[in-house]
């Protein structure tokens, strides 16, 4: 997939998701008035926060895309995980808003109307949320967008918790019909908590996967894998390797590293050797920069560079020979 298409479908899905987060919010709203349920009126603070986040995220897939520039040189990749982290706090102060009305509505509990209403507006909730974000979730792995990945999180918690209040709505009206006279209208403001407890849960989830890229953290380890047998395939050239650094912003990863060749080889074939390499890695680690720095094997082998020395035993001693005798 071209980078071009990879932001078409990107776009496309952050519309989707702000077009069900509309939605909701007004279907929610309505039934949760209607009603006098605190938990309804929580999932639709929820979904508020899903909108404001669709709309973050929109803003974000779309700035990300744009090719580095002179004041970028790096491109513009950590917009998505500005975007994802930005998200992650915002689902933490919904979860504190939620408790605290929660709170509020547990120690002064109220009558609930139109049971069946706030079930069936939960259960059209989780439908809707389940639907978008599967396509969210497989746009963001199939163009690595963290921005569409927090969303997807996001509107999965809403599955979840729109399930939990769901539940709650059913257990009051089957205990009230089974016990009429008896009211259980305490278990509207549990079941809120408890969607509290879950958002906050993603809110850490989404902090860790979005905010580390913004601090430089490596690539995984399998991608780290990935790269040392490409340069391993290479060593009938090159010699070894070291200080490699990875990174990643977005979905475009950095990747730089030493290169040992013999120190007879020309500016030439070493540029080849490079050239070769940087295809391989790019062919399988999509939006990826890669810089190599081309070194002379002097045989001067410190720690680092003998972890990574691709020589066999009888040719280092041979180079140590060769050093020792100059």
């Amino acid at each position: 997939m071209d980078a071009k298409q990879a932001d078409r479908e990107k776009i496309s899905a952050a519309c989707l998701s702000i077009v069900s987060n509309c939605t909701l919010i007004a279907a929610k709203i309505i039934v949760g008035l209607m009603m006098g349920s605190v938990s309804i009126i929580s999932e639709a603070a929820h979904s508020g926060v899903d909108l404001l986040a669709a709309v973050i995220a929109y803003f974000s897939v779309r700035t990300s895309g744009k090719p580095a520039d002179r004041e970028h040189p790096f491109g513009h990749g950590k917009i998505e995980n500005i975007s994802g982290t930005i998200e992650a706090v915002l689902i933490l102060f919904a979860a504190v808003w939620i408790i605290s009305e929660a709170v509020g509505r547990l120690f002064n509990p109220q009558p609930l109307e139109a049971l069946p209403w706030g079930i069936g507006v939960m259960v059209f909730s989780c439908i809707v949320n389940l639907a978008v974000s599967r396509r969210l979730f497989r746009t963001g792995e199939k163009t690595d967008s963290i921005a569409l990945k927090a969303d997807a999180w996001h509107l999965m918690t809403d599955v979840y918790t729109s399930a939990g209040v769901m539940g709650g709505l059913l257990i009051i009206w089957i205990a009230e019909i089974l016990m009429p006279g008896r009211h259980f209208h305490w278990i509207d403001p549990v079941a809120a908590i408890g969607v509290a407890l879950l958002i906050m849960h993603a809110a850490w989830r989404l902090t860790v996967q979005s905010a580390r890229d913004l601090l430089d953290f490596t690539l995984p380890s399998y991608e780290k894998i990935i790269i040392r047998e490409l340069i391993a395939g290479k060593s009938h050239e090159v010699h070894g390797y070291h200080k490699l650094h990875t990174r990643k912003a977005g979905s475009y990863r950095f990747i730089e590293f030493h290169m040992l060749v013999d120190p007879q080889m020309s500016v030439a074939e070493s540029h080849l050797i490079t050239d070769e390499i940087t295809h391989m890695i790019t062919n399988r680690l999509p939006n990826a920069t890669v810089t190599i720095h081309v070194e002379p094997c002097d045989g001067r082998c410190d720690e680092e560079c003998l972890r990574s020395c691709m020589l066999s035993r009888e040719e280092r001693f041979l180079r140590d020979k060769e050093r020792s005798a100059l």
